[in-house]
C-alpha cells in the first residue's frame, strides 16, 4: 500500500456560479431580485455561515496538501504509517482515550516541533486512521518491509510513550509491544532497554538527587551496579542503533528524535564516567 497523497482542493464556487446564471438569464434585475428573496428569507446569515465553513475547510486542505507535496514519500509514508500503528495500540483496551490521543499529539508537537502546517496534516492522519480498516499486523509487515532498523526503533519508542500514557500499563499490553519488537527484528536487549526507561519513568515521574543514578541506569538498559565495563558496552551499542544520520532520509525531525536520544545516552555515560 503506497501512501496517498491529499488532493488540493476544487474551487467550490457553486455560489458564485448560481449567481452568474441568474444575471446572464435574467440580467441585473433578476440578480438583484434573487439576492433580496435571499435576504428576506433569512438564508443570508445560513450562506454566510456555510461560506465561512468551506473557507476554513479549504484553507486546512491547501495548507495539507501543499505541505505534503514538499515532502518526500519516504517522509509521508512513514509518518503515515507510524500514525495508523499508534492509533491501533491505542485501540488495544477497545477504546481511544483523549490522553492517547494527546500523547501522539505531543510527540509530534513538542519533540518534533511541527508547526500548525504540519499539525493539522497529522490530525487529519489520526481522523483517517481511526476509520481505517487495515489490520495491525498489515500495517506492520508494510513498515517492516519498508524501513530499516532505525526507523523501526522510533516506531517502538512511540509504542512505549503511548502505552506509559496511562497510570497503570496492563501486562497484555506491554507483551503486544514485545511482540512487535520481535518483529521487527529489534533485540531484546534493545526493547527491554527502552521498557525499563519508560517503566522507570512512568514510576517515579522522573529523577533527582540519590534517584539520579537509577534514571542513567534504566537509559542504558542496565541493571543498579552494574560496573564500567557493561556501562562502556551498552553506552557503544546504543550509539550506534541511535546515530542521527541512519535517519536523515526522515526528514530534518526525525534526525532531531535520534539527536535527542544521543543526549540522553551520553548524559548517562557522562554520569558514570565522573563517578
Amino acid at each position: 500500500m503506497y501512501y496517498q497523497r491529499h488532493k488540493q482542493p476544487g474551487c467550490g464556487g457553486c455560489f458564485l456560479i448560481v449567481l452568474l446564471i441568474v444575471f446572464v438569464s435574467g440580467g441585473a434585475p433578476a440578480l438583484i431580485s434573487f439576492l433580496g428573496t435571499i435576504v428576506y428569507t433569512g438564508l443570508a446569515g445560513v450562506l454566510l455561515f456555510i461560506a465561512l465553513f468551506w473557507g476554513f475547510t479549504y484553507w486546512v486542505q491547501k495548507r495539507v496538501a501543499t505541505y505534503e507535496h514538499s515532502q518526500t514519500d519516504s517522509h509521508n509514508r512513514f509518518v503515515s504509517l507510524l500514525v495508523q500503528i499508534l492509533i491501533h495500540i491505542a485501540k488495544i483496551d477497545g477504546r481511544i482515550s483523549r490522553e492517547e490521543i494527546q500523547t501522539i499529539h505531543r510527540f509530534f508537537q513538542y519533540s518534533l516541533h511541527y508547526n500548525q502546517t504540519q499539525m493539522l496534516w497529522v490530525k487529519e492522519l489520526i481522523k483517517e486512521a481511526t476509520n481505517s480498516a487495515q489490520s495491525l499486523d498489515a500495517l506492520l509487515q508494510e513498515f517492516k518491509s519498508t524501513f530499516a532498523y532505525e526507523p523501526r526503533l522510533i516506531l517502538l519508542e512511540l509504542i512505549y510513550q503511548l502505552l506509559f500514557a496511562k497510570p497503570s500499563v496492563p501486562e497484555n499490553e506491554l507483551e503486544i509491544a514485545r511482540r512487535i519488537a520481535a518483529f521487527l527484528d529489534i533485540p531484546v536487549y534493545t526493547q527491554r532497554t527502552m521498557e525499563a526507561k519508560y517503566r522507570y519513568h512512568g514510576s517515579q515521574g522522573g529523577a533527582t538527587g540519590g534517584d539520579m543514578a537509577a534514571q542513567h541506569y534504566a537509559t542504558l538498559g542496565l541493571e543498579k551496579g552494574a560496573d564500567m565495563e557493561e556501562i562502556k558496552k551498552a553506552y557503544r551499542k546504543l550509539s550506534m542503533e541511535y546515530h542521527p544520520d541512519k535517519v536523515r532520509h526522515l526528514g530534518d525531525e526525525f534526525q532531531a528524535v535520534a539527536e535527542e536520544k544521543m543526549k540522553e545516552i551520553n548524559q548517562a555515560y557522562d554520569f558514570f564516567k565522573k563517578q
